[in-house]
């Protein structure tokens, strides 16, 4: 399932330092409208749209980003595990009598999102997954030779000049084009360094995040123009995945080649810079099942990686596909059908489920559970029916699939 789309590339000026999701939260909070760009004219979730609904609705009232914000609830920046949308429906959800009660206390008057509002804040809240905190830049500067870096690439007057100097990448401090480049270059690098004796250096993802911000910090001033900082359209991901041939070796949801592993069903979801180290580390692996195919590396732009990385990572956001046989059961378990009825049948206290709109889309299904709560809260329901991410998936597999039946 594609994130209805595409995610946003957002453009922002150069040298804003802005790689990071609180950076992202500050300016679009702070900075006039004109320091940014969309590239899409028509994007159905919106982050940076997202960022204001977090700043306009009041969110920033109660929570932080990466400590910017209050401190009333919790840091949505900090969250230490990455999570799928039915993860943040499932938490959204049972935390919404809390919630009500903390805007209550602090005389916040509960806000009301559209569709296109709930669909740019869960594309905002996404993206924070994106980013990884800064690196650590003397860490970097020490990897820079311990992974022999500095053996072919120079950092301003600093290092071998075998391969092109790296101070151009500093200027984008995104993990997506050094990714691309690492790919594009990789068997070329292989080459050299087998030539010279130099190991093939591996990077897990904080090691590159720390190589990252070195190459930043150690480069000289950025020039202007614009910086690409939020990658991806899943759509042409989902089609480059098969232009490319990256299905042949790897599935996606089991869909695909069986050589590689599914894509799809990594223990944790990964952010930029663990995209990138994966893909420089399994390189070799890669180079070598095409090669018994007959068949070369193919290159990637940034704007291919981008794409790339942003379907793989919408796959594994909505990983959890729903059980709808389970999603009935649960309507009834968990008191639904105590005020609403299912197809003309059971209690007529709230709408008939067969007649309700909006669980097609992850922005739907966002606005429906928030405008919901409301009524029930203020119905005095008690107790408050809790879901599991999993069990919010399977209601609604049921729901969606009872829409499709009629």
């Amino acid at each position: 399932m594609i994130i209805n789309g595409s995610l946003a590339r957002l453009v922002l000026v150069r040298g804003t330092g802005a790689r990071l999701a609180s950076a992202l939260v500050a300016l679009s909070l702070s900075v006039p409208q004109a320091a940014f760009a969309q590239e899409l004219s028509e994007l159905t979730q919106n982050p940076l749209g997202g960022s204001r609904v977090f700043g306009s609705k009041g969110c920033v009232k109660c929570h932080a980003v990466n400590g910017l914000g209050a401190t009333v609830g919790p840091d949505l920046g900090r969250i230490s595990q990455r999570h799928s949308f039915y993860d943040l429906a499932a938490t959204l959800w049972n935390h919404l009598p809390k919630m009500g009660e903390a805007m209550r206390e602090h005389d916040i008057v509960r806000p009301q999102m559209n569709t296109r509002e709930s669909g740019d804040l869960i594309a905002f809240l996404f993206t924070l997954d994106y980013f990884d905190p800064p690196g650590d830049v003397e860490r970097g500067k020490r990897l820079f030779v311990e992974k022999s870096c500095v053996v072919c690439h120079q950092m301003g007057v600093y290092g071998g000049v075998i391969g092109p100097s790296l101070d151009h990448l500093s200027q984008y401090g995104s993990p997506i084009v050094v990714a691309a480049a690492m790919w594009n270059h990789g068997p070329t690098m292989e080459e050299v360094m087998k030539a010279r004796g130099v190991e093939r250096p591996s990077f897990s993802g904080s090691e590159l995040n720390d190589l990252i911000s070195y190459l930043e910090s150690a480069s000289a001033a950025p020039l202007g123009g614009p910086l690409y900082v939020l990658p991806g359209d899943a759509e042409r991901g989902r089609v480059l995945f098969r232009e490319k041939n990256c299905m042949l070796c790897h599935s996606v949801q089991s869909v695909g080649g069986r050589v590689g592993p599914d894509l799809a069903q990594r223990e944790h979801q990964w952010g930029l810079t663990e995209f990138a180290a994966a893909m420089w580390n399994k390189a070799p692996l890669m180079v070598e099942a095409l090669a018994n195919r007959g068949m070369d590396i193919p290159q990637l732009g940034s704007g291919e990686m981008a794409d790339l990385v942003a379907y793989l990572y919408s796959v594994q956001f909505f990983a959890e596909t729903g059980d709808p046989e389970r999603g009935e059961q649960l309507l009834g378990s968990k008191g639904c059908l105590a005020c609403h009825s299912l197809g003309g049948a059971g209690e007529e206290k709230a709408p008939d489920l067969d007649e309700v709109r909006g669980m097609s889309s992850p922005a739907e299904v966002i606005a429906s559970l928030w405008s919901h709560s409301a009524l029930m809260e203020s119905a005095g329901t008690d107790p408050w029916p809790t879901f599991s991410s999993e069990e919010i998936a399977d209601v609604a597999a049921f729901l969606q699939g009872r829409a499709q039946d009629r």
